[in-house]
């Protein structure tokens, strides 16, 4: 059982950065992939960026590319998603995910993917 906690969340002002951290409680050998997700308010679950444990592949959604970057600590068993030039619509609520099978590049942004969640960091982007 892998446990995630995710910090970092905060209220910022259009243009600036936050950077959120997750926390595993461990890796298991079958950890594959972890993955952030988002959700607004009234809209579905949507990926942000994912990341293979090995660190070789990332995905990233076409409207966070150029601005957000995940990377891992897997010596701290921690992921991480830097978020610059935010903008008001990446106001959500936001997942940390991870996987316990192979993740392709059609499906890395598939919630039923994923085996493990937080409970989630709010994000707020002010204009």
């Amino acid at each position: 059982q892998v446990q995630l906690v995710e910090s970092g969340g905060g209220s910022v002002q259009a243009g600036g950065s936050l950077r959120l951290s997750c926390a595993a409680s461990q890796y298991t050998y079958s950890t594959t992939w972890m993955a952030w997700f988002r959700q607004a308010p009234g809209k579905v679950r949507e990926g942000v960026a994912a990341i293979s444990t090995g660190g070789v592949t990332t995905y990233y959604a076409d409207s966070v590319k150029g601005r957000f970057t995940i990377s891992q600590d897997n010596a701290k068993n921690m992921v991480y998603l830097q978020m610059n030039t935010l903008k008001p619509e990446d106001t959500a609520m936001y997942y940390c995910a991870a996987a316990t099978r192979s993740i392709y590049s059609w499906s890395w942004s598939t919630q039923t993917w994923y085996s493990y969640w937080g409970q989630g960091t709010q994000v707020t982007v002010s204009s």
